[in-house]
Parts: structure tokens; C-alpha cells; sequence
């Protein structure tokens, strides 16, 4: 299994994404968050790596992601073994499932937010994962859930982004999640002004998700925040 949910805030330039799998070092490979331009996950029965440059590419160009999936498929000639989630700069999504992969197999779409997943136990650890980071960071989170409205972000939800994350894919995980078990994910924020945090779990020795918030609670102690603090925003400082 791999699942993963993507966001991208067009009004800020914030993009986002987190994964986990049942095999290693999944955040080498399947996610990826571009500030201002989007965010893409490439992942399936046999991952196709280069998705994710090709993706980019065609993102800073203005392409929308469901041209750019249409493209990868009829480029890619083992299509139908790869799962690819692609977020435009507008926050649309558009998905590839190719029909090798191990069902269950989905995605599901809300604007700024989509999430995708392969050899699950069912539709309903989709359904968590997006339910439970809308809750966590739009105002009006049920019109959202209910394909009503689009998200309305919560004026200081940036700052728990990462919490969100984490809370959303231990629902999902608790929802079913890899029928093997899961054990290593990648975290992964970019903001427009700040330095991104990057956190991943290449194989967890114990539970999943202590151990993301173990990472994360590491990266707001104050040290580390002084450090950060005094890094450049932008190339010539």
C-alpha cells in the first residue's frame, strides 16, 4: 500500500503532502511539494519516478493537472501499473489509477485537497484521510465534505499544518490503511516565505505515527526554531 494526501493553497502558495507506505524510504520516491507551483504524488505497483519531474515541469508552464495525467498515460507505456496524483497551481486535482494495481485502489478530490491510495482495505480509509484534515483546518469543514463549498482555511492553520497532516493519515491508518502494515512515511511542507519542513520516518521501529510526532515536536524545540529563524527567505537574503 501506498496512501497519500496532497494540498496545495493557492492564496498563499503553500503546498503540502503526506505519505506512508508498507516498504521503506517512501519519501524518496512517491511525495513531492513545490512552493507556488503544486504538488504531485507518484506511487503504485511499480512506482514511476520520473512522474514527478515531468509533473513539475509542466506545472511552472501553467498546465493543469489533468492535462499533465493525461499526458503521463498516454507517455507511459506500464500506465496501468502506476498511481499518480497530481494538484495544479488553482488547487484542482486529477489522478491516474491504472487497473495492475492491487485494489483496493482510489482517489478522492475536494478543491485544494486530494488524497489517493492503492492496495487498501476499502474507500473508507480514503474518506478518513481527507475528513479528518478538512476538520482540522477549514472553518467550514462539513459544506466542504459535502462537495458544497470550496475550503475555507482557518486564519492560523499554516502553523498546525503539520499536525493536520499527521492526524489525517492516523485516521486513515486506523480506517485499514496497508494490508501489510505500514512502515515508513514522509512529511513534507513548503512554504512561500519560510523554510519548508521536511520530516520522514524511513522505517518505523515501533508505532508510525509516535514516531512523526516525535520527529515534529524535535523540529519546534527552540533551538532548532532559532535556527531556522535566521535562514533566508528568498536567494539574496
Amino acid at each position: 500500500m501506498t496512501i497519500s494526501l496532497l494540498h496545495f493553497n493557492p492564496l498563499t502558495g503553500t503546498s503540502a503532502s503526506i505519505t506512508a507506505t508498507g516498504g521503506p524510504c517512501v519519501g524518496g520516491y512517491v511525495n513531492h511539494s513545490w512552493r507556488s507551483v503544486g504538488a504531485c504524488a507518484t506511487q503504485g505497483l511499480f512506482t514511476n519516478p520520473w512522474y514527478a519531474d515531468f509533473a513539475k515541469n509542466k506545472l511552472q508552464q501553467g498546465t493543469s493537472a489533468r492535462d499533465i495525467i493525461n499526458e503521463l498515460t498516454a507517455l507511459d507505456s506500464g500506465h496501468s501499473q502506476r498511481q499518480c496524483l497530481v494538484m495544479d497551481q488553482n488547487g484542482a486535482s486529477a489522478a491516474l489509477n491504472g487497473s495492475d494495481n492491487i485494489a483496493y485502489i482510489g482517489h478522492l478530490s475536494y478543491p485544494t485537497i486530494a488524497v489517493a491510495g492503492n492496495m487498501l482495505e476499502g474507500h473508507q480509509v480514503l474518506e478518513q484521510f481527507s475528513r479528518v484534515f478538512i476538520e482540522q483546518t477549514a472553518i467550514n469543514s462539513q459544506a466542504v465534505l459535502e462537495h458544497i463549498e470550496a475550503p475555507q482555511y482557518k486564519p492560523d492553520y499554516e502553523a498546525t499544518l503539520p499536525d493536520a497532516l499527521i492526524s489525517a493519515l492516523e485516521a486513515a491508518l486506523s480506517a485499514g490503511g496497508d494490508k501489510r502494515g505500514t512502515v515508513s512515511a514522509s512529511l513534507r511542507i513548503e512554504f512561500a516565505h519560510f523554510a519548508p519542513i521536511d520530516i520522514r520516518i524511513d522505517w518505523a521501529k515501533a508505532d508510525l505515527i509516535e514516531e512523526l510526532r516525535f520527529v515534529l515536536a524535535k523540529v519546534r524545540e527552540s533551538s532548532f526554531q532559532a535556527f531556522l529563524s535566521e535562514l533566508p527567505r528568498q536567494v539574496d537574503h
